[in-house]
């Protein structure tokens, strides 16, 4: 890890910042997969600031873990997780977010948002795009396995893979 990297948990202040980071990581991951119309709104880093002031803020969201990454005092990532969507869910916990941008792809980043906001003996589900070989790629590396599960929302394909999740679940 670059010793110039710094993992910290996410406070009301980074709301800005994360919101940013966020509207860049999708216009460097999902130009092509996305409509140009969604990923170049004026609208959105205003959306994000909204979403991410309640992640941080609100009571229903209390057990997330948010977490963001610093390279040389810019915050180049963030990660969040919290209880799955469906509480009957055979997985303890769910990756929302985790998004680095492409400067900082390399510098273990991603690596360390992940660590932040997982415990290694939870049982974790997450939805990637596909295509998106270099995320799915990070999650094989990291213990997650594609189960055949996919979706389809705002024209971006996903799988869902999962770590720690027993085979019958």
């Amino acid at each position: 890890m670059d010793s110039s990297l710094i993992v910290r948990p996410a406070r009301v202040e980074d709301v800005a910042r994360l919101a940013r980071v966020i509207v860049r990581s999708w216009q460097e991951t999902y130009r092509g997969l996305m409509s140009d119309a969604v990923l170049d709104d004026p609208g959105l880093v205003p959306a994000r600031e909204r979403f991410w002031t309640a992640a941080l803020t609100d009571e229903r969201y209390r057990e997330n873990r948010v977490a963001l990454a610093e390279l040389d005092g810019q915050v180049v990532g963030v990660a969040m997780s919290g209880r799955p969507p469906d509480l009957e869910a055979a997985w303890t916990r769910h990756l929302y977010v985790l998004y680095v941008l492409a400067l900082a792809h390399g510098t273990g980043a991603g690596s360390a948002l992940l660590e932040a906001v997982l415990d290694p003996d939870e049982s974790v589900a997450l939805w990637v795009a596909d295509p998106n070989p270099r995320a799915q790629a990070f999650y094989r590396k990291h213990g997650f396995v594609a189960d055949g599960t996919i979706q389809v929302g705002d024209g971006v394909r996903e799988v869902r893979m999962l770590r720690g999740v027993p085979p019958d679940r």
